[in-house]
């Protein structure tokens, strides 16, 4: 197995369920679900996900965001995770500084719906239990 397909594999599932946050229009119920599905399912902390789309996903993303063509209403799955695996396999240590340094500019249009995301995911339960550690 490559190491190309490895990541793929690891990281497919997560990715495709936080892309909406990216959309043109405001996430609705259905896709947070999907997002915390996923993220409960893998098992990932907050510095983990902050990496996840921090230096993931926001370089790839909000580059389609901010373009004026084609539209971002949706998105289509084989083009959107071939961008993200290309981006993804050039991170060198070097990179992963400077895209966490940009970062503050790629997540500024999303911030809120991760903001969002994120008490979800770590919230106390409604039965007064701790949010999970992790």
């Amino acid at each position: 197995m490559t190491n190309a397909q490895a990541l793929l594999d690891h990281r497919r599932h997560v990715w495709t369920a936080l892309a909406p946050l990216w959309l043109d229009r405001e996430p609705v119920e259905h896709h947070y679900q999907r997002m915390i599905v996923e993220i409960n399912r893998l098992a990932l902390d907050r510095p983990t996900l902050e990496e996840i789309y921090r230096i993931e996903l926001a370089p790839v993303l909000a580059r389609y965001q901010a373009s004026m063509a084609g539209n971002w209403r949706d998105f289509e799955e084989e083009p959107l995770l071939h961008a993200l695996m290309r981006h993804n396999l050039r991170l060198s240590p070097w990179k992963r500084r400077f895209w966490w340094l940009l970062s503050g500019l790629t997540t500024t249009m999303t911030r809120h719906r991760w903001q969002y995301l994120m008490d979800r995911v770590f919230m106390p339960s409604p039965d007064g239990a701790n949010p999970p550690q992790r």
